[in-house]
C-alpha cells in the first residue's frame, strides 16, 4: 500500500470504507443535515430518525455528530442493534456509571432515571445514538419508546437518535409500532449522491488525503463510478480505491474506464432494490367488450424516462417478454431470493437438516401470501455449514420442524443462508410468537419479516 500511496503522491488512503471524520463530505446536503441534527438533538424533545441505504454514510454522520455535539451534551453510542431490552438498559447504565447489581428491569430503569435527573440538574443533556436501528428486535424498539418517556417536570431526560436503513420505516408502519412512530418528531434521509456530487466527492477525498496533482479520474471514469455505485458513498470508495490500484499496477497515473471496469468486476455489487420506486400499485383497465379484466402492475419511478422490464430488472435477459405472468413461478432449484447474477451461489455441501429445510422453503414460498410474516431466526454465510446445521439440530428439539425453513440468497452481496420459522397473517402475530420462543432460540435475536422480502 505504501507504493500505491507514493505512486499517486498521497499522504494516506483516500477511499477507505471505515468512517474517518477527516473525510466527511459536506456536499450533497450532508453538511446541512449534520447541522440540523445537532439543532434537533439539543433543542427538540422527540426521537430523531436518520435513514439511508446501506453505504449511504449514516455511520459517518453518526461519528460526526459525536464529535460536533456541544460540551454540555453527554453522548451514548450503541453500535450493536441486536441487544435485548435488558441488555440495552445495561449498556446505558454502564455508559452512565450506574451499577446494575442484577437489578430487575423496573429497578434498573428507575436507577437510570435518577442518574439522568442528576445530570439534568447539572445543566447537561444526554443523547443516545443507536446505529443500525432497523435490525433491533421488536422488544428492544419498545424499550426505546419507554426510555423516551423518561422526563423531569420540564423536559425530556434522554434524547434518542436512530440511524437505520429504510427497512425501519417499514417496521414503524406496523400497527404495534404506532406509539413509537408518533414519538419521532424529526426525520432525515440520506439520499444517494447525484452524478455531479460524485465528482465533487472523489475530488474532495483525494485532496483530503494529500493529493496535489490534476484529478487522476477522467470524466468518463467518474460517470461510470456514479452509475455503477448508484450514488452510494461506500460503493464509490470501493470502486475508486480498486481503480487506483489497477492504475498503479499498470504503471499509469490516470484512471479511465478500463480501470473502472476492472474495479467493477472485482467488486461484484448487487443492484439496489429501491423501496419507494418499486411500490407496486395495481391499476385495473376495464376493456370494452372484454370478458375478463386485465390487471397491469406499474412500478412507479419518477426519475425514470421509461419503465420497461429491462430497466426494472437490471440483469433481465433480452429474451424476457414484457407480458410476464403475474402469478409467481415455482423455483426449479432455489427460491427466487437466492438468484443473483452478481454473486454466483457456490456449490456447497450442506448437511442433511439444511437440505431438508431448504426443500421445505421451496415448497412453502410458492404459495405463501406475500403480505404474511415469518420470524427470522438466523442469518449466516453459506460456508458456515456446521453452524447452520447445528442451529437446526437445536431448533427442531424445541420448535415444530415443519415450520422451520432455510433459504439461500446472493442478493446481499455474498452467499448467505437464513433460517426462518412460521407463517403468520400479521406482524402482530409474528411478534407475539417471537416473544413466546424458547430462550435458547431468543439468544439468536430473532425478528419478524414479511414474506415479500424473500421475493
Amino acid at each position: 500500500m505504501s507504493l500505491y500511496l507514493e505512486h499517486f503522491g498521497l499522504r494516506e488512503p483516500p477511499f477507505r470504507i471505515t468512517p474517518h471524520t477527516d473525510f466527511f463530505f459536506t456536499g450533497a446536503n450532508r453538511g446541512p443535515t449534520l447541522d440540523a441534527l445537532i439543532y434537533a438533538i439539543t433543542q427538540d424533545e422527540g426521537i430523531v430518525k436518520v435513514t439511508g441505504e446501506v453505504g449511504s454514510g449514516k455511520t459517518m454522520l453518526c461519528r460526526m455528530l459525536l464529535e460536533r455535539l456541544p460540551d454540555n451534551v453527554e453522548s451514548l453510542y450503541l453500535a450493536n442493534p441486536s441487544l435485548s431490552r435488558q441488555e440495552i438498559l445495561g449498556a446505558i447504565a454502564d455508559e452512565l456509571g450506574v451499577p446494575t447489581d442484577g437489578k430487575a428491569t423496573h429497578s434498573l430503569t428507575r436507577a437510570l432515571q435518577d442518574a439522568l435527573i442528576q445530570r439534568y440538574a447539572q445543566g447537561k443533556r444526554v443523547v443516545l445514538l443507536i446505529d443500525e436501528a432497523h435490525a433491533m428486535p421488536a422488544e428492544s424498539l419498545e424499550e426505546i419508546r419507554l426510555l423516551s418517556n423518561l422526563e423531569s417536570k420540564a423536559a425530556k431526560l434522554l434524547q434518542i437518535a436512530l440511524f437505520a436503513q429504510p427497512e425501519l420505516d417499514e417496521r414503524l408502519a406496523a400497527t404495534d409500532m404506532r406509539q413509537l412512530r408518533e414519538r419521532i418528531t424529526q426525520h432525515f434521509n440520506l439520499a444517494p449522491l447525484k452524478k455531479d456530487d460524485v465528482a465533487a466527492y472523489i475530488e474532495f477525498r483525494l485532496r483530503a488525503a494529500g493529493y496535489h496533482g490534476p484529478n487522476p479520474f477522467t470524466s468518463e471514469a467518474v460517470d461510470m463510478i456514479a452509475k455503477i455505485s448508484e450514488g452510494l458513498s461506500r460503493r464509490i470508495n470501493i470502486l475508486a480505491d480498486k481503480a487506483l490500484l489497477a492504475a498503479y499496477s499498470s504503471g499509469s497515473h490516470q484512471v479511465d474506464c478500463e480501470q473502472i471496469r476492472i474495479a467493477t468486476l472485482d467488486a461484484r455489487f448487487s443492484p439496489l432494490q429501491p423501496k419507494s420506486a418499486f411500490n407496486l400499485k395495481p391499476i385495473i383497465w376495464a376493456l370494452a367488450g372484454a370478458v375478463t379484466t386485465a390487471v397491469v402492475v406499474f412500478a412507479i419511478n419518477p426519475g425514470a424516462q421509461s419503465l420497461t422490464p429491462a430497466t426494472l430488472l437490471p440483469h433481465a435477459s433480452s429474451s424476457v417478454q414484457p407480458a410476464a405472468p403475474l402469478k409467481p413461478q415455482a423455483p426449479k432449484h432455489l427460491p427466487a431470493m437466492a438468484k443473483s447474477d452478481d454473486v454466483p451461489l457456490a456449490n456447497i455441501r450442506f448437511g442433511p437438516l439444511t437440505r431438508q429445510h431448504l426443500a421445505q422453503h421451496e415448497e412453502w414460498i410458492t404459495h405463501a401470501p406475500r403480505n404474511h410474516y415469518f420470524i427470522q431466526l438466523l442469518a449466516a454465510d453459506a460456508t458456515q455449514t456446521g453452524r447452520v446445521e447445528g442451529f437446526l439440530a437445536r431448533a427442531i428439539e424445541v420448535l415444530d420442524p415443519a415450520q422451520l425453513r432455510v433459504y439461500r440468497s446472493g442478493l446481499s452481496g455474498s452467499d448467505r443462508v437464513g433460517v426462518i420459522y412460521g407463517d403468520f397473517e400479521s406482524r402482530e402475530e409474528a411478534a407475539a410468537a417471537m416473544l413466546a420462543l424458547p430462550e435458547t432460540i431468543k439468544a439468536a435475536q430473532p425478528f419478524p419479516r414479511q414474506v415479500s422480502k424473500l421475493h
